[in-house]
């Protein structure tokens, strides 16, 4: 183990329902280090919504966590598995070293209380202060986010979509987290005001420290953003390496499909090319890889065989095309597999 390890994710799997479950998140394993901005990339109903709940535990059913582990280490201290910690502990350590910045800020934040008192709660609870130091506070890490400290009287359809999405930030900061996680924080507002929160969130992590989970399904914009990045298809990783790697020479036909499929503003004109067809049905995987139905690459083998996620010098690919030859079904000259 490393000594800036902060969350450690192995084997974690998610399904929805009992009598015909789905699995959402299927044998998920990453570590998060301090300081560090870790993207997670895919199509809606890839599981990335629901890997953070899982982390974070706030899933609820029918979704049930089924196997795994995840870990919070921290400074001092021994290991903590958040699946398993009392709900007391976890209270303790839920704002105060595990902080989540939910999907969408324009619901996100109670429409009926001054946004100002949202940060007190957290504040009182996780803090102990008293409720003039509480205010004064609110006040302070708005203006972290560029928002006038005044404004923390006002209810949170007085404020835009980029001050709610910021404010929803700020809220996550309250009481100097470790770990942040981030669900599609940025897909409510403009392009205008999304680097501008970007911009800022960048600012803020370099002047306190504290690693990221950054969920999204804008590949190009995890490029500017992360450190590493994870590419999830139905419920799997697909791939996972350096956000410069993975974004130069993408490795799965999937990612190579989603970089492929934003326009770029730098660098030579490429052509823009969606990805034909859409995600599968949990309850209907195909057999095989579960990306083969789409893929403009698969070859023999695809369709019935799932591909590991195999790691080389901290690149992973879960496809064939990547796996060494000798793993691959062996064919015959017109293409079929051997004994088929």
């Amino acid at each position: 183990m490393t000594a800036d390890l902060v969350l450690d994710v192995q084997g974690l799997a998610v399904e929805y329902g009992t009598d015909r479950p789905a699995r959402a998140v299927d044998d998920i394993s990453f570590r998060l280090h301090r300081g560090e901005i870790l993207g997670v990339a895919g199509e809606s109903g890839s599981g990335k919504s629901t890997l953070m709940t899982a982390v974070s535990r706030l899933d609820r059913p029918p979704a049930r966590v089924v196997s795994g582990s995840v870990r919070y280490h921290p400074r001092d201290g021994a290991p903590v598995d958040l699946l398993s910690a009392p709900p007391g502990q976890l209270r303790e350590l839920r704002w105060d070293r595990l902080a989540v910045v939910f999907q969408s800020a324009m619901t996100a934040l109670n429409p009926v209380m001054r946004v100002g008192a949202q940060f007190v709660d957290v504040l009182r609870t996780h803090q102990r202060m008293n409720r003039k130091e509480a205010w004064k506070r609110a006040a302070e890490l708005l203006e972290l986010v560029g928002i006038p400290g005044d404004r923390a009287r006002n209810y949170p359809h007085e404020f835009s979509g980029g001050m709610r999405q910021r404010a929803a930030i700020a809220l996550a900061l309250a009481c100097d987290p470790e770990i942040i996680v981030m669900d599609e924080p940025t897909t409510a507002v403009d392009v205008v005001m999304q680097r501008q929160i970007l911009a800022q969130l960048q600012e803020l992590q370099a002047r306190f420290g504290f690693a990221i989970v950054f969920i999204t399904h804008d590949l190009a914009l995890l490029v500017e953003l992360a450190d590493r990045i994870m590419i999830m298809y139905s419920g799997r990783v697909v791939e996972t390496g350096t956000a410069s790697a993975l974004y130069r020479a993408p490795q799965h036909p999937y990612t190579l499909g989603l970089r492929d499929s934003s326009p770029t503003l730098r660098g030579p004109r490429r052509e823009v090319r969606a990805i034909g067809g859409s995600a599968p049905d949990l309850w209907d995987l195909p057999a095989g890889c579960a990306f083969h139905p789409r893929c403009p690459q698969r070859t023999a083998g695809c369709d019935t065989t799932r591909p590991p996620l195999l790691v080389r010098d901290g690149h992973g690919t879960a496809c064939l095309l990547a796996q060494p030859a000798a793993a691959r079904p062996a064919t015959t000259p017109n293409g079929t597999e051997e004994g088929a």
